[in-house]
């Protein structure tokens, strides 16, 4: 019996991308259920976990003081996953460890001086790899661009779709209930996720309602609602904040379009969720997300406003004239993304390390 450490302290954010990505992942190995590998994961949301996959993980909890050199988990593991790049705690014995980078972004925007502690930190963790795994190839590549990878084994495993298994929503009626065509997007309110743009955009499409869902007590919000406040779209855009996976889903499957201006994102996690219903999606011709849409989706290549507008209506003109193709072809290409290939992707590379 061969023993993983899986670092995925980030499972306690699950309305973010890097929680969806470890609980989902969580998900995909359970479902292999590999016989000769028991697990660890670390976590603070031990009960939330046990209640869904039972004993076939073990739980550990490790305060951050645990990625210091003298204090680092001692147990000799067969094989440590650092599964988010950030790092909460680290091994301290040389083992078998494999690094999963989602992106960069930080070189961008916190500081592009290899000096940097943030960068200091990603740079050792690069440097005890074994081999590595990216979520997508942009990710690779700007990896690649920003820093010296190590002569180890790379993948590019692509994440799954949260939102493969439909909820039956037949008796469900929604928080933001909108009955207008209305455009949906979620996200973490960052900068880089350019809602504001979104908001921006409206007042060239005077025919449709906009909710943006996510965490908006980010200081990044107060600029959205500025933005609306200016704007004097109040009763055209609400800003709905973290909402149940049913109203997510209601949306991802009602609204007119789901629309993604991100500048950055290292895979993106809401448009395929999206494309599993069939419904229309507008992204950044940007970093990773031409990987993730594919020929399914249509794309700004700018971030003028009233350009943006005008690919909506275009765009969605071409979606109603051919639905049928269209719709096809959107769940097509959501249904390429799967956490239970993307387990066994990863299952494949502890195997080759242990």
């Amino acid at each position: 019996m061969k023993h993983i450490f899986l670092e995925t302290h980030n499972i306690k954010n699950p309305f973010t991308g890097f929680g969806q990505y470890n609980f989902y992942l969580l998900k995909g190995l359970h479902h292999c259920n590999d016989h000769e590998i028991k697990f660890t994961v670390h976590t603070q949301k031990k009960d939330f976990l046990k209640e869904e996959f039972g004993d076939f993980f073990n739980y550990k909890f490790y305060m951050g003081l645990r990625r210091y050199p003298s204090l680092r988990i001692r147990k000799k593991y067969s094989l440590w996953h650092s599964v988010n790049q950030n790092t909460k705690v680290e091994p301290y014995h040389d083992l078998p460890y494999v690094l999963t980078i989602h992106d960069v972004n930080f070189i961008e925007e916190i500081s592009n001086d290899l000096t940097h502690p943030r960068n200091l930190r990603f740079i050792e963790k690069l440097n005890r790899a074994n081999a590595i795994t990216y979520i997508s190839e942009y990710a690779k590549t700007s990896t690649h661009k920003y820093f010296n990878v190590p002569n180890v084994p790379e993948y590019v495993i692509y994440n799954g779709n949260p939102s493969e298994a439909a909820l039956d929503l037949s008796n469900y009626t929604p928080e933001n209930n909108i009955k207008e065509k209305y455009l949906f997007t979620i996200g973490d309110f960052w900068e880089r996720k350019n809602f504001h743009l979104l908001v921006q955009m409206m007042p060239f499409l005077k025919d449709f309602k906009l909710i943006i869902a996510g965490n908006n007590d980010r200081p990044y919000a107060e600029k959205v609602r500025t933005v609306i406040t200016q704007l004097d779209l109040e009763g055209r855009v609400t800003l709905a904040g973290r909402i149940t996976d049913e109203e997510k889903q209601y949306h991802l499957k009602n609204a007119t379009a789901f629309v993604f201006p991100s500048l950055r994102e290292g895979f993106g996690l809401p448009p395929i969720e999206a494309m599993r219903f069939g419904t229309p999606v507008f992204l950044a011709n940007t970093t990773s997300l031409p990987e993730i849409g594919g020929k399914a989706a249509f794309y700004w290549n700018n971030f003028k406003p009233e350009d943006m507008a005008s690919e909506v209506i275009r765009g969605l003109g071409e979606f109603e004239a051919n639905k049928e193709v269209y719709t096809q072809r959107l769940i097509e290409q959501a249904a390429s993304f799967n956490w239970n290939t993307a387990a066994k992707q990863y299952l494949e590379v502890y195997r080759s390390l242990i």
